[in-house]
Formats: C-alpha cells, sequence, structure tokens
C-alpha cells in the first residue's frame, strides 16, 4: 500500500473515533441534567384562601342539654298499679291523670268516714234540739240551772265528734287521692317507669313530666373569665345533631362560689325552645359572645403553631413558600385565627391535610370555577365584555 493510502485511512480511523467520543459525551451530559420536578396537583380540600370571616371571642361552655322544669311522679300509697294511661312522648295538660294504683281499702275508709260524718251530724241536730228545749224549761223554772248545763254539755260533745269526723273524711279523701296520679304542670312525658299491674312501694317513679318550652345547660368556666360573664349575656350554641345550625341563649345565673379543687364557676344558661326543635340529654357547645370583629382568618390547622414566630405555607407563583405570620385573636369555637400580618387576603395557604410538602415544591391548584354571571345578550344592547382576569376560586372553609 502507497503511503498516501495509508495516511487517508488513519485519518477516516481518527474521524470515527472523534465521533463516537463525542456522541457519549453528549448521553453523559444529557444523563447528569436535573429532570424538572412534576407539580403537586392540590384540590379544594388541600388549600384555604385567607380571606375575612367574623371571629367570636369568650369562655367555651359545653354540657347537657335538661329541662328546667322536670318532675318524677311517685306512687304516695302501697298497691297494684290498676291504670298506666299515657306512653313517653305524649302531651299532657296541667292536672290530667296518668296512672291509678289499687284504692281497695281506701275507698272503704272513704266509705267508713262519710257514716261517721252522718251519724255525727245527726248527733249534734239532737243535742242541740235538746239544749233549746232545756233552756225552755229552765227559763220556766221547771227544772234547774244545772240539767240546762248537762244539755250544753252535750251540744259541745256532739259537735267535737261532728269535727272529728269530718277530719278523718278528708284525710280518706286525701288518701284515695293519692292512689291517683296526675300531672303537676303542662308539658311530655319523658319516661315511663311502671307498668300495669306491678306492685309498688310508697317514693317508686311512674313517670318523668318536663317542661320542653325551655332548656337550661350548666356549665363550668375557669374563675379569671368571670369578668365577661354576668347573667343576661347571650350565649350561641351548637347542638349535636343539628348540624351547622347555631342556638342562642343567655346566661340566667351564676354561681356565687368557686369550686376550690377545679377553680372554675358554674353557670346556667337557659335555650329558649318554644319550637320544641332541641331535645333534653343532646349535648351542645356554646361560646359567650364575649367579643366579635370580622378579621381575615384561616382555620387553625393551616399554621404551624410549633414554630417561633408562627408560619404558614403559602402557594406563590406556582411554587410553596414559607411566610412568618403575626396572630391574633382565636375563635375556638369554630377552630379559626387571625393573620395580622404575614400575609395578605387572597393568599392561597396549604391546610395540614394537604401532607408534607416541602418549601420550593411546584404546585398546580385544580380549583372548581365560580359561575359567571351571564349578561342580557351577546353583542346587544347593554352587554359587558368578557372578564379576562383569572377568576378568584372558592374555597372551602
Amino acid at each position: 500500500m502507497s503511503t498516501g493510502r495509508r495516511g487517508a485511512a488513519w485519518a477516516v480511523l481518527v474521524l470515527l473515533g472523534l465521533g463516537m467520543l463525542s456522541g457519549c459525551n453528549r448521553g453523559r451530559s444529557q444523563e447528569q441534567q436535573p429532570q424538572e420536578k412534576v407539580p403537586v396537583v392540590l384540590g379544594p380540600d388541600d388549600v384555604v384562601r385567607v380571606e375575612p370571616r367574623e371571629l367570636e371571642s369568650g369562655p367555651v361552655l359545653s354540657g347537657t342539654l335538661q329541662a328546667r322544669r322536670a318532675a318524677t311522679m311517685r306512687a304516695e300509697v302501697q298497691g297494684a298499679v290498676l291504670e298506666m294511661l299515657v306512653e313517653q312522648g305524649q302531651k299532657v295538660k296541667k292536672g290530667q291523670l296518668l296512672a291509678r294504683i289499687e284504692d281497695t281499702s281506701s275507698q272503704d275508709q272513704l266509705l267508713a268516714a262519710r257514716t261517721a260524718v252522718r251519724v255525727a251530724r245527726n248527733g249534734l241536730r239532737v243535742a242541740r234540739a235538746e239544749e233549746e228545749r232545756n233552756r225552755k224549761l229552765a227559763n220556766a223554772g221547771v227544772i234547774t240551772r244545772r240539767d240546762l248545763e248537762r244539755a250544753e254539755l252535750a251540744r259541745h260533745q256532739a259537735q267535737a265528734q261532728l269535727s272529728e269526723a269530718e277530719a278523718r273524711l278528708a284525710l280518706a279523701r286525701q288518701q284515695v287521692g293519692r292512689t291517683r296520679i296526675r300531672a303537676p304542670f303542662a308539658g311530655v312525658v319523658s319516661e315511663r317507669l311502671a307498668s300495669a299491674g306491678d306492685i309498688v312501694q310508697p317514693g317508686a317513679a311512674l313517670y318523668t313530666v318536663i317542661d320542653p318550652t325551655s332548656l337550661r345547660l350548666e356549665a363550668s368556666v375557669p374563675a379569671a373569665q368571670l369578668s365577661v360573664l354576668e347573667p343576661g349575656v347571650e350565649v350561641d350554641f351548637n347542638v349535636a345533631g343539628h348540624g351547622d345550625r347555631s342556638f342562642e341563649g343567655r346566661i340566667e345565673r351564676i354561681n356565687p362560689a368557686v369550686d376550690p379543687g377545679t377553680g372554675q364557676v358554674r353557670i346556667y344558661v337557659t335555650l329558649p325552645n318554644t319550637g320544641q326543635a332541641l331535645l333534653t340529654g343532646l349535648s351542645a357547645e356554646g361560646r359567650v359572645a364575649a367579643l366579635r370583629r370580622e378579621v381575615p382568618a384561616v382555620p387553625v390547622s393551616a399554621v404551624d403553631m410549633r414554630a417561633d414566630p408562627p408560619t404558614v405555607l403559602r402557594v406563590k407563583d406556582g411554587r410553596v413558600e414559607r411566610a412568618q405570620v403575626t396572630l391574633g385573636m382565636t375563635d375556638e369555637l369554630e377552630r379559626l385565627v387571625e393573620l395580622r400580618s404575614g400575609v395578605r387576603p387572597g393568599d392561597v395557604l396549604l391546610r395540614a391535610s394537604s401532607g408534607d410538602i416541602a418549601e420550593g415544591t411546584p404546585v398546580e391548584l385544580r380549583l372548581p370555577e365560580r359561575p359567571r354571571e351571564s349578561g342580557p345578550g351577546v353583542g346587544g344592547a347593554g352587554s359587558t365584555p368578557p372578564d379576562r382576569s383569572p377568576p378568584q376560586q372558592p374555597l372551602p372553609r
């Protein structure tokens, strides 16, 4: 092979080697180049918007609703229950008959007492007539004054016997009345505690009657919060089974003594229940409306209270950033907290339920669009140009 051909071959080999080396270097540079992170998708349940909310601050109360007026009807005599005339949940009127207990012996005593009264009245009538006759005879000198005094004494004895018989009759009537159980006031039967045929002793419970038109809540508050408590102050309540519906009550009484063991004071709150939507025994949670303001606020779960000062995770320019905030008043019942500085109304913050998302993480918000109001026509008179600005997305509270 000539020298020229050999040189050309070496040149081709060198070029091929350089091309392969260049391709390998490009592959390594592409592998070493960092890949862009995929944005984390956040929905309405993951974020919350800073917006003005009405917060209330005051002592929180909790307890069980009770009827302000309640009475347990008990047996006053021993005997068998003859009738139980009403059932649980039934409305009753004042004085309505609820139950009857066997009254055979009481009726016998009543009959004997009535007979004794009739006999005593007849004896008194005879004694009065005898006294009047002896008085006339004494005035005529036919009998002595002593005979007249004996007639007067007999009349007094007959009158005393009548009074005693009438007292026994009244007692017998009371005894018969004790075998009839009647409602002490208009209300509703909340409990039926016996059945027909039961043998009851004096004091045995038969019925419980309550007045459902007014309920009461007994609760304890720290003595340090007494400055905002006084009779007549409004209390807002949420009751189990009624969702977000709010009920209004007022402080009726405050116990004048502090419990030395707990340092708390017992208060009594009344709740009108004219519509009878509330039931006794339901658990209720309320708050004394001591202070009410509308301020920028978010749920407490959106604030990291462990940091000093507290911080929040805010979505800005498609990424998560941490911002320090200054807190204000806290609504303990609604679990909301005021943000005085560090964020602005309209900022979107991450909830605690959104998971462990670090600062700088790219995120994508997928929120439902707020429906827009339609104009009177398209291109017609009075039509408005479409809004080109990005819509504000409603977020759950």
